[in-house]
Parts: C-alpha cells; sequence; structure tokens
C-alpha cells in the first residue's frame, strides 16, 4: 500500500486502485467535498507526476480519454484546486508523493496499461438522484429524467414556459461551462429538437444561466457528470464527422426534419410574443439568433 496524507486529501494506493478521498479542511474547495471519495481504477490511469514547487508540489493524476464522465462532462475546464485528480504536496511530504507517482507507474509499466482513449467509462460518476440549486434555478436529475425549476431571478421567459423536464432518451449532449467571477458560465441540456438552437443561455429554457456563486455554480457540474455517465460514450459517435465540429450524437443532419424543428421553434416564440411573454425587442433577438443558428448548420 502506498499512501499520502495531507491536509487537501489523502490517495493511497492498493496495487489496482487508487483511492483518493478529498480532505476536511475549510481550504479545499466545496465541489471536492461533495463530489466525494473518488476510486480510480488502474486501467484508466494513462500517467502520474509530481510536480515539485518551492515552497508545496503537486501530484497528478492523468486518466485516459474517455474514461471519466466527469472529465467528459467538464471538458478540462474545472479550476485547478476543484480537480479531484490534484493533490498538493507539502515540500516535506515531497519523498512520500514521489514514491507514491513511482508506485502507480510501475504498476501500469507491469500491468501494460495502454494509454489509448477507452471505449467506455471506467469510472461510474456521481450517484443519482442529485440535485443542485443555482443562481439560475435548481436542477435535477434521478436517472430518467432532468428537470429545472427556474429561480425567481430567471429570465422572465424561462420563468412563463414553467418548470423543464427533459427525458434521458431525448438528450444528445450536456454543455458545460463554469462561472469564473469574472465571465458566466452555463448549463445546457441539448436535445434532438435543439440541437440546431443558439440562444444565450439567460433566454434558453433548456439551459441554466450561471452568474451568481463560483463555488456554489461550479456544483451543477455533478448534475452535468451524472447526465453523461449515462449517454453513450463519445466511442459510440459515427466514423467520419468533421474534426473541426463533431456531430452530435443522435443530431439528424440538415434536411426536411431540420426544417421542421425550425419552424416548430419559431412557433413557439411567436406564441411567447403574442401572449406578451416577449417584447418586441426580445421576439426579434431571439428569433434572429435562432435563424443564425439552423443557418450554421
Amino acid at each position: 500500500m502506498a499512501e499520502i496524507i495531507q491536509r487537501d486529501g489523502t490517495w493511497a494506493f492498493d496495487g489496482t486502485t487508487v483511492r483518493i478521498t478529498p480532505g476536511l479542511h475549510r481550504s479545499v474547495p466545496l465541489f471536492r467535498q461533495t463530489y466525494g471519495e473518488v476510486s480510480v481504477p488502474l486501467e484508466a490511469i494513462a500517467g502520474v507526476v509530481f510536480e515539485p514547487e518551492r515552497k508545496r508540489g503537486r501530484l497528478r493524476v492523468r486518466l485516459r480519454e474517455g474514461a471519466d464522465p466527469l472529465l467528459q462532462a467538464t471538458g478540462g475546464r474545472l479550476p485547478d484546486p476543484a480537480d479531484p485528480y490534484r493533490l498538493v504536496v507539502d515540500v516535506d511530504r515531497a519523498g512520500v508523493a514521489e514514491y507514491v507517482a513511482e508506485e502507480i507507474r510501475r504498476a501500469l509499466l507491469l500491468d501494460q496499461i495502454p494509454k489509448e482513449p477507452t471505449k467506455a467509462y471506467l469510472l461510474p460518476g456521481p450517484p443519482v438522484p442529485v440535485s443542485v440549486r443555482s443562481s439560475d434555478g435548481t436542477v435535477s436529475f434521478d436517472g430518467t429524467q432532468v428537470r429545472i425549476d427556474w429561480a425567481d431571478t430567471s429570465d422572465r421567459v424561462k420563468r412563463a414556459t414553467g418548470p423543464r423536464i427533459i427525458a434521458l432518451g431525448d438528450l444528445v449532449q450536456v454543455e458545460w461551462l463554469p462561472n469564473s467571477g469574472y465571465e458566466d458560465g452555463f448549463l445546457r441540456f441539448v436535445t434532438r429538437e435543439t440541437v440546431f438552437s443558439k440562444l444565450p443561455p439567460e433566454k434558453d429554457p433548456y439551459a441554466l444561466d450561471l452568474w451568481g456563486s463560483s463555488r456554489r455554480d461550479l456544483l451543477t457540474a455533478l448534475v452535468a457528470t451524472a447526465v453523461t455517465a449515462r449517454l453513450p460514450h463519445p466511442s459510440t459517435r459515427g466514423v467520419g464527422e468533421r474534426a473541426d465540429r463533431p456531430r452530435l450524437a443522435g443530431a439528424v443532419p440538415p434536411s426536411a426534419d431540420h426544417h421542421d424543428v425550425l419552424l416548430r421553434r419559431l412557433r413557439e416564440l411567436g406564441e411567447l410574443h403574442r401572449e406578451g411573454v416577449l417584447t418586441d425587442e426580445e421576439f426579434a433577438m431571439t428569433k434572429a439568433a435562432v435563424l443564425r443558428g439552423f443557418q450554421a448548420q
């Protein structure tokens, strides 16, 4: 057993699994404490490194592409302190950190673990049900459907449409960008009907606009990860897709179906305009955004 215990957390390696437990100190980000213990199987690891610094070092494990739904959902956008695969190490424990890293590397070599992308998730993601309250509303996922209940501060277009319920089978992708504190983030649920829509997050009834507490809004990554873990693995996407803009799994190409989706979306906006939910200016801006999104396809 190779183990290192720090204020930031504990890493323990038994030869087959790296068990990562977040620390309880107040300096440990809320996201890591909420995400909890992570058990990383050896076959999910691509490499490990200890980065010594003057006062503190960092122990990092790099996972194989496609192995972890958390990394898939967040796209590497988690702030460093919230990254569960990173451990801050005090300078007097650098030798222990090097030993842990070397033991993991030796096991990778002995077991001949490949570094190529995986064809299935090797980590489960967070358990369900999971629910997070954000600046734009509360988002919940029970394993079969996503529900969004809007906050009083949400855009009136969203509040007028009522709670949004999305079946897992209708989803093709989850898009997530954190609230950095300087720039708003969002959590967007892309369905077969909205795949071509390019509404801004504050107007999109399928998206949460993250503009409040960056510490609290970061927890929306829990829902993004739980949903992503239950969607088809990225490796199942079609061969020959454009490298600069991968096609979303389940998305239909521009065709008669594409035209029907556009007309249906425009009708919905027209109804909101006639009912007075959207002002003339809001209707024109939203309609233009929808048309731009469809034309870009």
